[in-house]
């Protein structure tokens, strides 16, 4: 199954009050794997940077000066992303600012209903508890190190193994995929059922020869008659 990680930058929270969209990235990912497939555009917002957005991405004005307008990259994204599942942290509001820009352009809005929010998942699983991306990068054991500032691309890289987590755990990474009813493997570097049986052979048995007892039996009479390897000796000259 295919799903698209992605994540979005601003130039603040609320695009009904003129903020813009400023970055997206996506990762690609297929049955849980990533496939080194990404879409990712910096984007004019036509509009200044507030100070407060700045401090949390680091992209300026002038950096952004010479991207693209969303309109100009609008149907590249959305033929990245298809008709598949969006995986995103606080869906709401990726998914409002897209559908904003969306509807600027005279384009229909990306339906909630084939996204996954990330955040939701982890409520779920850890209530009561922090469940930012960096949270959850610590509870997992995940290397944010990078993340110095929020980035588009980045962020939707460390959410695909937060997701992998969310929804199963390192076995996904490991390539155990799941198996249906025919025995083959749904991830993509599983066993096939062939292989799976033939990894169950068992070792070839060695069995001791005449000399190797003849051997053990001197060296259990050295030892006296209290050996208890005697008692097994009897034990198999009367059976």
């Amino acid at each position: 199954m295919r799903e698209i990680v992605l994540d979005t930058e601003t130039t603040g929270l609320d695009p009904a009050r003129g903020d813009r969209l400023v970055e997206i990235g996506c990762v690609e990912i297929v049955n849980r794997f990533l496939t080194g497939r990404v879409y990712h555009q910096y984007i004019n917002p036509q509009r200044s940077m507030p100070i407060e957005a700045f401090n949390v991405h680091g992209l300026s004005e002038a950096f952004l000066a010479d991207k693209p307008v969303f309109k100009d990259i609008a149907d590249e994204f959305l033929a990245f992303i298809a008709e598949d599942t969006l995986v995103i942290h606080n869906a709401s509001f990726d998914i409002g600012f897209l559908n904003h820009e969306l509807k600027r352009l005279g384009k229909g809005p990306i339906a909630q209903s084939r996204v996954v929010d990330t955040l939701t998942l982890a409520r779920r699983r850890h209530p009561g508890q922090q469940n930012s991306l960096d949270a959850l990068c610590n509870r997992y054991g995940i290397d944010n190190s990078r993340r110095t500032k929020h980035g588009a691309l980045l962020d939707s890289e460390i959410l695909a193994e937060v997701y992998a987590e969310l929804t199963g755990g390192k076995q996904s990474s490991l390539g155990l995929g799941s198996f249906g009813s025919e025995g083959e493997s749904s991830g993509s570097s599983g066993l096939s059922a062939q292989a799976r049986q033939e990894a169950r052979i068992l070792p070839e048995i060695h069995l001791i020869s005449d000399v190797e007892i003849k051997k053990h039996r001197a060296f259990i009479a050295e030892m006296g008659d209290k050996a208890l390897w005697n008692v097994y000796f009897a034990s198999e000259s009367e059976a």
